[in-house]
Protein backbone atom coordinates (compact mmCIF):
# COMPACT_ATOMS: atom_id res chain seq x y z
CA UNK A 1 0.00 0.00 0.00
CA UNK A 2 1.32 3.43 -0.99
CA UNK A 3 0.61 6.53 1.10
CA UNK A 4 0.50 10.22 0.22
CA UNK A 5 0.60 13.03 2.77
CA UNK A 6 -0.97 16.46 2.25
CA UNK A 7 -0.60 19.14 4.93
CA UNK A 8 -2.90 22.13 4.55
CA UNK A 9 -2.69 25.68 5.86
CA UNK A 10 -1.58 29.16 4.88
CA UNK A 11 0.65 29.22 7.95
CA UNK A 12 2.73 26.44 6.37
CA UNK A 13 3.12 28.26 3.08
CA UNK A 14 4.15 31.61 4.54
CA UNK A 15 6.66 30.05 6.92
CA UNK A 16 4.95 30.98 10.17
CA UNK A 17 5.12 27.37 11.37
CA UNK A 18 7.16 24.34 10.30
CA UNK A 19 5.47 21.18 9.02
CA UNK A 20 6.27 18.57 11.67
CA UNK A 21 3.11 16.57 10.95
CA UNK A 22 4.44 15.01 7.75
CA UNK A 23 7.52 13.63 9.49
CA UNK A 24 5.46 12.07 12.27
CA UNK A 25 2.93 10.52 9.88
CA UNK A 26 5.69 9.19 7.62
CA UNK A 27 7.39 7.48 10.56
CA UNK A 28 4.13 5.89 11.68
CA UNK A 29 3.30 4.68 8.18
CA UNK A 30 6.74 3.17 7.65
CA UNK A 31 6.43 1.33 10.94
CA UNK A 32 3.41 -0.39 9.41
CA UNK A 33 5.37 -1.26 6.28
CA UNK A 34 3.49 1.25 4.14
CA UNK A 35 5.84 3.44 2.07
CA UNK A 36 5.14 7.14 1.74
CA UNK A 37 5.36 8.11 -1.92
CA UNK A 38 4.99 11.90 -1.65
CA UNK A 39 4.59 14.63 0.96
CA UNK A 40 3.11 17.98 -0.08
CA UNK A 41 1.91 21.19 1.56
CA UNK A 42 -0.71 23.60 0.21
CA UNK A 43 -2.47 26.74 1.39
CA UNK A 44 -6.13 27.20 2.24
CA UNK A 45 -7.42 27.29 -1.34
CA UNK A 46 -10.38 25.22 -2.60
CA UNK A 47 -9.08 24.54 -6.09
CA UNK A 48 -5.50 23.82 -5.07
CA UNK A 49 -6.55 21.39 -2.32
CA UNK A 50 -8.87 19.55 -4.71
CA UNK A 51 -6.26 19.44 -7.48
CA UNK A 52 -3.49 18.11 -5.22
CA UNK A 53 -5.78 15.50 -3.70
CA UNK A 54 -6.73 14.14 -7.11
CA UNK A 55 -3.08 14.16 -8.14
CA UNK A 56 -1.92 12.24 -5.07
CA UNK A 57 -4.69 9.68 -5.42
CA UNK A 58 -3.56 8.99 -8.98
CA UNK A 59 -0.54 7.02 -7.73
CA UNK A 60 -1.28 6.18 -4.08
CA UNK A 61 -3.82 4.04 -2.28
CA UNK A 62 -4.53 6.47 0.54
CA UNK A 63 -3.89 10.16 1.20
CA UNK A 64 -3.63 11.49 4.74
CA UNK A 65 -4.42 15.20 5.11
CA UNK A 66 -3.93 17.43 8.14
CA UNK A 67 -5.21 20.92 8.84
CA UNK A 68 -8.19 23.14 8.14
CA UNK A 69 -10.85 21.44 10.29
CA UNK A 70 -11.55 24.26 12.74
CA UNK A 71 -14.53 26.62 12.99
CA UNK A 72 -13.03 29.72 11.34
CA UNK A 73 -13.54 31.00 7.80
CA UNK A 74 -10.14 29.81 6.60
CA UNK A 75 -10.80 26.21 7.74
CA UNK A 76 -12.01 24.91 4.39
CA UNK A 77 -10.52 21.41 4.13
CA UNK A 78 -13.74 19.47 4.70
CA UNK A 79 -15.63 21.54 2.13
CA UNK A 80 -12.71 21.29 -0.33
CA UNK A 81 -12.64 17.48 -0.06
CA UNK A 82 -16.40 17.32 -0.57
CA UNK A 83 -16.15 19.56 -3.63
CA UNK A 84 -13.19 17.60 -5.05
CA UNK A 85 -15.18 14.36 -5.10
CA UNK A 86 -18.65 15.79 -5.67
CA UNK A 87 -20.09 14.93 -2.26
CA UNK A 88 -22.71 16.70 -0.18
CA UNK A 89 -21.81 17.96 3.29
CA UNK A 90 -23.94 16.12 5.87
CA UNK A 91 -24.24 17.10 9.57
CA UNK A 92 -23.45 14.36 12.10
CA UNK A 93 -25.81 14.81 15.04
CA UNK A 94 -23.68 12.72 17.41
CA UNK A 95 -20.62 14.85 16.73
CA UNK A 96 -22.68 18.03 17.11
CA UNK A 97 -24.04 16.86 20.48
CA UNK A 98 -20.52 15.97 21.58
CA UNK A 99 -19.26 19.44 20.66
CA UNK A 100 -22.05 21.19 22.53
CA UNK A 101 -21.42 19.00 25.57
CA UNK A 102 -17.76 20.06 25.63
CA UNK A 103 -18.75 23.73 25.57
CA UNK A 104 -21.25 23.15 28.37
CA UNK A 105 -18.86 21.19 30.59
CA UNK A 106 -16.10 23.77 30.30
CA UNK A 107 -18.46 26.75 30.57
CA UNK A 108 -17.56 28.04 27.11
CA UNK A 109 -19.80 30.28 25.00
CA UNK A 110 -21.22 28.42 22.01
CA UNK A 111 -21.18 30.18 18.66
CA UNK A 112 -22.84 28.73 15.57
CA UNK A 113 -19.65 28.56 13.53
CA UNK A 114 -18.56 25.68 15.80
CA UNK A 115 -21.28 23.53 14.20
CA UNK A 116 -19.12 23.56 11.08
CA UNK A 117 -16.95 20.92 12.78
CA UNK A 118 -19.89 18.49 12.69
CA UNK A 119 -20.17 18.55 8.88
CA UNK A 120 -18.69 15.67 6.87
CA UNK A 121 -18.70 14.64 3.20
CA UNK A 122 -21.43 12.16 2.34
CA UNK A 123 -20.17 8.59 2.87
CA UNK A 124 -17.36 9.56 5.24
CA UNK A 125 -16.49 7.64 8.40
CA UNK A 126 -15.86 9.85 11.43
CA UNK A 127 -12.48 9.51 13.18
CA UNK A 128 -12.90 10.61 16.81
CA UNK A 129 -10.62 13.24 18.30
CA UNK A 130 -9.91 12.32 21.96
CA UNK A 131 -8.07 15.57 22.77
CA UNK A 132 -9.80 18.28 20.73
CA UNK A 133 -13.07 19.43 19.21
CA UNK A 134 -12.42 18.79 15.51
CA UNK A 135 -13.10 15.19 14.52
CA UNK A 136 -11.44 13.74 11.46
CA UNK A 137 -12.92 11.54 8.74
CA UNK A 138 -12.10 8.84 6.21
CA UNK A 139 -13.73 9.14 2.78
CA UNK A 140 -13.66 6.20 0.33
CA UNK A 141 -12.98 7.32 -3.24
CA UNK A 142 -13.48 4.23 -5.35
CA UNK A 143 -10.96 1.67 -4.11
CA UNK A 144 -8.89 4.40 -2.48
CA UNK A 145 -9.16 6.45 0.69
CA UNK A 146 -8.83 10.10 1.72
CA UNK A 147 -8.28 10.64 5.44
CA UNK A 148 -8.44 14.06 7.07
CA UNK A 149 -7.39 14.90 10.63
CA UNK A 150 -6.63 18.16 12.49
CA UNK A 151 -3.32 19.91 11.97
CA UNK A 152 -2.73 20.64 15.67
CA UNK A 153 0.31 18.40 16.35
CA UNK A 154 -0.85 17.18 19.78
CA UNK A 155 -4.19 16.10 18.30
CA UNK A 156 -2.66 14.62 15.17
CA UNK A 157 -0.22 12.53 17.23
CA UNK A 158 -3.10 10.90 19.09
CA UNK A 159 -5.34 10.38 16.07
CA UNK A 160 -2.81 8.76 13.74
CA UNK A 161 -2.04 5.66 15.85
CA UNK A 162 -5.47 5.47 17.50
CA UNK A 163 -7.66 6.23 14.47
CA UNK A 164 -5.94 6.53 11.11
CA UNK A 165 -3.90 3.33 11.30
CA UNK A 166 -6.82 1.23 12.51
CA UNK A 167 -8.96 2.44 9.61
CA UNK A 168 -6.19 1.74 7.10
CA UNK A 169 -5.57 -1.75 8.46
CA UNK A 170 -9.28 -2.51 8.24
CA UNK A 171 -9.63 -1.00 4.77
CA UNK A 172 -6.51 -2.66 3.32
CA UNK A 173 -6.14 -6.00 5.15
CA UNK A 174 -4.01 -7.42 2.36
CA UNK A 175 -1.30 -4.86 3.20
CA UNK A 176 -1.02 -5.80 6.86
CA UNK A 177 2.09 -7.56 8.16
CA UNK A 178 3.02 -8.07 11.78
CA UNK A 179 5.51 -5.35 12.70
CA UNK A 180 7.80 -5.13 15.71
CA UNK A 181 9.75 -1.97 16.50
CA UNK A 182 12.56 -1.50 18.99
CA UNK A 183 14.02 1.88 19.86
CA UNK A 184 17.49 1.97 21.39
CA UNK A 185 18.58 5.29 22.91
CA UNK A 186 22.24 6.20 23.30
CA UNK A 187 24.33 9.08 24.60
CA UNK A 188 28.06 9.71 24.44
CA UNK A 189 28.85 8.86 20.82
CA UNK A 190 28.29 10.91 17.69
CA UNK A 191 26.08 9.55 14.93
CA UNK A 192 29.07 8.69 12.73
CA UNK A 193 30.74 6.75 15.55
CA UNK A 194 27.55 4.81 16.27
CA UNK A 195 27.35 3.91 12.59
CA UNK A 196 31.01 2.87 12.55
CA UNK A 197 30.60 0.56 15.53
CA UNK A 198 27.70 -1.14 13.77
CA UNK A 199 29.38 -1.34 10.36
CA UNK A 200 29.87 -5.11 10.55
CA UNK A 201 26.24 -5.88 11.43
CA UNK A 202 24.32 -7.18 8.39
CA UNK A 203 20.84 -5.90 9.21
CA UNK A 204 19.52 -6.98 5.79
CA UNK A 205 20.52 -10.58 6.50
CA UNK A 206 18.75 -10.33 9.85
CA UNK A 207 15.60 -9.09 8.08
CA UNK A 208 15.61 -5.84 10.03
CA UNK A 209 15.50 -2.23 8.90
CA UNK A 210 17.62 0.20 10.93
CA UNK A 211 17.20 3.97 11.17
CA UNK A 212 19.53 6.51 12.80
CA UNK A 213 17.72 9.42 14.47
CA UNK A 214 19.84 12.12 16.14
CA UNK A 215 17.82 13.82 18.89
CA UNK A 216 20.44 16.16 20.32
CA UNK A 217 22.29 15.33 22.45
CA UNK A 218 21.18 11.71 22.09
CA UNK A 219 21.33 9.31 19.16
CA UNK A 220 18.43 6.92 18.73
CA UNK A 221 18.37 3.71 16.72
CA UNK A 222 15.04 2.34 15.52
CA UNK A 223 14.96 -1.30 14.49
CA UNK A 224 11.93 -2.56 12.55
CA UNK A 225 11.12 -6.13 11.61
CA UNK A 226 8.09 -7.40 9.68
CA UNK A 227 6.84 -10.96 9.29
CA UNK A 228 3.68 -13.00 8.91
CA UNK A 229 3.53 -13.51 12.67
CA UNK A 230 4.41 -11.42 15.70
CA UNK A 231 6.64 -14.20 16.98
CA UNK A 232 8.72 -14.29 13.79
CA UNK A 233 9.13 -10.52 13.76
CA UNK A 234 10.14 -10.51 17.45
CA UNK A 235 12.83 -13.13 16.83
CA UNK A 236 14.32 -11.00 14.06
CA UNK A 237 14.34 -7.94 16.30
CA UNK A 238 15.94 -9.76 19.22
CA UNK A 239 18.85 -10.99 17.10
CA UNK A 240 19.46 -7.42 15.91
CA UNK A 241 19.17 -5.99 19.43
CA UNK A 242 21.76 -8.49 20.67
CA UNK A 243 24.16 -7.41 17.92
CA UNK A 244 23.66 -3.71 18.70
CA UNK A 245 24.03 -4.23 22.45
CA UNK A 246 27.31 -6.09 21.99
CA UNK A 247 28.76 -3.02 20.25
CA UNK A 248 27.08 -0.10 22.04
CA UNK A 249 26.38 -1.29 25.58
CA UNK A 250 28.57 1.43 27.11
CA UNK A 251 26.36 4.23 25.78
CA UNK A 252 22.86 2.67 25.72
CA UNK A 253 20.56 4.05 28.40
CA UNK A 254 17.13 2.89 27.22
CA UNK A 255 15.52 0.12 25.23
CA UNK A 256 12.14 1.53 24.24
CA UNK A 257 10.54 4.94 24.43
CA UNK A 258 11.41 5.75 28.04
CA UNK A 259 13.40 8.96 28.47
CA UNK A 260 16.57 9.26 30.51
CA UNK A 261 14.57 11.16 33.12
CA UNK A 262 12.02 8.35 33.35
CA UNK A 263 14.74 5.71 33.75
CA UNK A 264 16.25 7.74 36.59
CA UNK A 265 12.86 8.27 38.22
CA UNK A 266 12.18 4.54 38.30
CA UNK A 267 15.60 3.76 39.78
CA UNK A 268 15.47 6.53 42.39
CA UNK A 269 12.01 5.41 43.49
CA UNK A 270 12.95 1.74 43.61
CA UNK A 271 16.11 2.41 45.65
CA UNK A 272 14.33 4.94 47.89
CA UNK A 273 16.99 7.59 47.31
CA UNK A 274 16.65 11.37 47.39
CA UNK A 275 18.61 14.04 45.56
CA UNK A 276 19.30 17.77 45.57
CA UNK A 277 20.89 19.70 42.71
CA UNK A 278 23.15 22.76 42.60
CA UNK A 279 23.55 24.30 39.16
CA UNK A 280 25.54 27.10 37.63
CA UNK A 281 26.06 26.83 33.85
CA UNK A 282 22.93 24.70 33.27
CA UNK A 283 20.73 27.34 34.89
CA UNK A 284 18.16 24.96 36.41
CA UNK A 285 17.91 22.65 33.40
CA UNK A 286 18.96 19.55 35.39
CA UNK A 287 16.30 20.22 38.02
CA UNK A 288 13.74 20.90 35.30
CA UNK A 289 14.43 17.55 33.66
CA UNK A 290 14.45 15.61 36.92
CA UNK A 291 11.06 17.09 37.84
CA UNK A 292 9.61 16.49 34.37
CA UNK A 293 8.38 13.09 35.55
CA UNK A 294 5.15 12.77 37.50
CA UNK A 295 5.82 11.78 41.11
CA UNK A 296 9.31 13.28 41.16
CA UNK A 297 8.65 14.81 44.59
CA UNK A 298 9.33 11.34 46.02
CA UNK A 299 13.03 11.67 45.23
CA UNK A 300 13.72 15.30 44.26
CA UNK A 301 14.15 17.51 47.34
CA UNK A 302 15.37 20.82 45.95
CA UNK A 303 17.35 22.55 43.22
CA UNK A 304 19.46 25.67 43.56
CA UNK A 305 20.75 27.84 40.72
CA UNK A 306 23.87 29.38 42.24
CA UNK A 307 25.16 31.45 39.36
CA UNK A 308 27.34 33.92 41.22
CA UNK A 309 30.30 33.19 43.48
CA UNK A 310 28.41 34.85 46.33
CA UNK A 311 25.51 32.43 45.90
CA UNK A 312 27.88 29.47 45.90
CA UNK A 313 29.42 30.70 49.17
CA UNK A 314 26.22 31.78 50.93
CA UNK A 315 23.86 28.98 49.88
CA UNK A 316 26.17 26.02 49.35
CA UNK A 317 29.03 26.77 51.70
CA UNK A 318 31.65 26.62 48.95
CA UNK A 319 34.85 27.91 50.63
CA UNK A 320 35.88 31.30 49.30
CA UNK A 321 39.49 30.20 48.99
CA UNK A 322 38.49 27.41 46.57
CA UNK A 323 36.80 29.95 44.32
CA UNK A 324 39.72 32.32 44.60
CA UNK A 325 42.38 29.68 43.94
CA UNK A 326 40.64 27.45 41.37
CA UNK A 327 37.80 29.60 40.03
CA UNK A 328 34.06 28.96 39.73
CA UNK A 329 34.63 26.62 36.78
CA UNK A 330 36.79 23.93 38.30
CA UNK A 331 36.69 20.40 39.65
CA UNK A 332 37.19 21.67 43.18
CA UNK A 333 34.20 24.00 42.96
CA UNK A 334 31.96 21.36 41.37
CA UNK A 335 32.80 18.91 44.16
CA UNK A 336 32.13 21.54 46.85
CA UNK A 337 28.81 22.46 45.22
CA UNK A 338 27.58 18.85 45.13
CA UNK A 339 28.67 18.20 48.70
CA UNK A 340 27.22 21.49 49.89
CA UNK A 341 23.77 21.01 48.41
CA UNK A 342 23.55 17.43 49.69
CA UNK A 343 24.45 18.56 53.21
CA UNK A 344 22.05 21.52 53.04
CA UNK A 345 19.13 19.39 51.85
CA UNK A 346 19.87 16.29 53.90
CA UNK A 347 19.50 14.06 50.85
CA UNK A 348 21.23 10.84 49.86
CA UNK A 349 22.75 12.41 46.76
CA UNK A 350 24.03 15.80 45.63
CA UNK A 351 24.56 16.69 41.96
CA UNK A 352 26.21 19.83 40.59
CA UNK A 353 27.22 21.57 37.37
CA UNK A 354 29.55 24.46 36.68
CA UNK A 355 30.98 25.59 33.36
CA UNK A 356 31.22 28.15 30.57
CA UNK A 357 28.22 27.90 28.25
CA UNK A 358 29.40 30.72 25.96
CA UNK A 359 29.69 32.33 23.60
CA UNK A 360 31.62 34.71 25.89
CA UNK A 361 33.53 34.04 29.09
CA UNK A 362 36.09 31.58 27.79
CA UNK A 363 39.86 31.80 28.25
CA UNK A 364 42.81 29.94 26.79
CA UNK A 365 43.01 27.75 29.89
CA UNK A 366 39.23 27.34 30.14
CA UNK A 367 37.62 27.76 26.72
CA UNK A 368 33.89 28.00 26.05
CA UNK A 369 32.36 24.58 26.56
CA UNK A 370 34.43 23.69 29.63
CA UNK A 371 32.10 21.96 32.09
CA UNK A 372 32.49 20.09 35.38
CA UNK A 373 29.80 17.75 36.72
CA UNK A 374 30.02 16.28 40.22
CA UNK A 375 27.96 13.69 42.10
CA UNK A 376 28.28 12.74 45.76
CA UNK A 377 26.61 10.26 48.08
CA UNK A 378 28.27 11.58 51.22
CA UNK A 379 30.99 8.96 51.19
CA UNK A 380 32.44 9.41 47.73
CA UNK A 381 32.38 12.33 45.31
CA UNK A 382 32.96 11.81 41.60
CA UNK A 383 33.68 14.67 39.21
CA UNK A 384 33.97 14.65 35.42
CA UNK A 385 35.46 17.27 33.14
CA UNK A 386 33.84 17.83 29.72
CA UNK A 387 34.86 19.98 26.75
CA UNK A 388 31.98 20.88 24.42
CA UNK A 389 31.96 22.86 21.18
CA UNK A 390 28.34 23.86 20.72
CA UNK A 391 26.37 27.09 20.99
CA UNK A 392 25.14 28.25 24.39
CA UNK A 393 21.82 26.39 24.37
CA UNK A 394 23.33 23.12 23.19
CA UNK A 395 26.16 23.37 25.69
CA UNK A 396 23.60 23.68 28.47
CA UNK A 397 21.49 20.83 27.14
CA UNK A 398 24.39 18.41 26.65
CA UNK A 399 25.73 19.30 30.11
CA UNK A 400 22.38 18.45 31.67
CA UNK A 401 22.41 15.16 29.75
CA UNK A 402 25.92 14.36 31.02
CA UNK A 403 24.79 15.06 34.58
CA UNK A 404 21.78 12.78 34.24
CA UNK A 405 23.91 10.05 32.67
CA UNK A 406 26.34 10.27 35.59
CA UNK A 407 23.40 9.85 37.96
CA UNK A 408 21.97 7.00 35.90
CA UNK A 409 25.31 5.16 35.89
CA UNK A 410 25.61 5.57 39.67
CA UNK A 411 22.11 4.17 40.16
CA UNK A 412 22.90 1.16 37.97
CA UNK A 413 25.94 0.33 40.05
CA UNK A 414 24.29 0.90 43.43
CA UNK A 415 22.32 -1.97 45.01
CA UNK A 416 18.84 -1.33 46.35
Amino acid sequence: MKIGILTIGNELMNGRIADTNSAFIAREMNLQGWPVETMMSVGDDFEIIADRLRYLLSFTDAVICTGGLGPTVDDITTAAVARAFDRQLIPDEKVLAYLKDIFTRFNLRWTENNAKQALFPEGAEVIPNPVGTAAGFALPVGEKLVMVIPGVPSEMRRMVPEGVISVLRRRFPQAVLQTVKQTIKTFGLGEAMVDQRLADVDFDALGVNVGFYPVFPENHLVLIARADSQEQAQKKIQKAVDQVTARLSDCIFSYGEETLEEKIAAAMTEKKLTIAVAESCTGGLIADRLTDVSGSSVYFERGLVTYSNEAKIQLLGVPADILEKHGAVSEETARAMAEGVRKLAGTNLGLSSTGIAGPTGGTKEKPVGTVYIALTDGEKTVCRHYAYRWDRRRNKLISSEAALMMLRNYLQETPS
